[in-house]
This record gives C-alpha cells, sequence and structure tokens, in this order.
C-alpha cells in the first residue's frame, strides 16, 4: 500500500510542479510511517495548493488523510496519510529544518557521550 500512494503522492506533487521532490524510507526508524515525502513549492499559494492536490488525488483513490496541518500560514504543510507523511514547504523553511538529514541518521548511527 505504501508504495502505491507513495506514487499518487508523487504525481500530486509533480501535477502541480512541486520542486526537490524526495521520498525516504523510514522504515525502521519509526513505527509512525513508512515513508516521508519532502517538496517545496515557491510561494505560500503554491505550497497550499500542492497539499489540496495530494489530499484530492489520494482521497480519490481511497486513501483518506488522517490529518493535515499547517494550512493557515502555508510556509510549511503537512499531510498525514498514515504510511506516508507529507511535508510541503517554501524553500527557505526547508533549508532551515533540514528534515532530509534528521531523517537519514539511524538510530544505531548515533553517538552519545558514553559512546
Amino acid at each position: 500500500m505504501s508504495k502505491e500512494l507513495t506514487e499518487i503522492v508523487v504525481d500530486a506533487l509533480e501535477d502541480i510542479k512541486a520542486q526537490d521532490i524526495v521520498v525516504l524510507d523510514v522504515t525502521g526508524m519509526t513505527d509512525v510511517m513508512d515513508t516521508l515525502v519532502v517538496a517545496c513549492g515557491n510561494s505560500n499559494r503554491q505550497v497550499k495548493a500542492l497539499a489540496d492536490n495530494v489530499v484530492e488525488k489520494s482521497k480519490k483513490a481511497g486513501f483518506q488523510p488522517l490529518g493535515v496541518e499547517g494550512e493557515t500560514g502555508a510556509d510549511w504543510i503537512l499531510v498525514d496519510l498514515a504510511d506516508v507523511v507529507v511535508h510541503i514547504m517554501l524553500p527557505e523553511t526547508r533549508r532551515f529544518y533540514d528534515l532530509e538529514k534528521l531523517w537519514s541518521v539511524r538510530p544505531d548511527q548515533v553517538r552519545t557521550d558514553n559512546s
């Protein structure tokens, strides 16, 4: 299911010309989701349109979103589709939070002071 849903999400993002779409497999890192999708829109209006299209295409394919957060400011909108979580951001917001880097470090790679 996750692969099919990921394809639907990526297609929906590409329809509205999302930029820098990154798909991360986070299985084994969390039990909350299997896939994290991060993409950029060039304006608040485009970020909102991208999120709306992801929700619309997902629903049309039979996947009901669990929630959508951040629509008010639209500099970062999260669409929770259970197995797939989508983050759509303005480029400066994406650079600041750097989710790709955050989610690329596996728990067994984290060093502590005791290591």
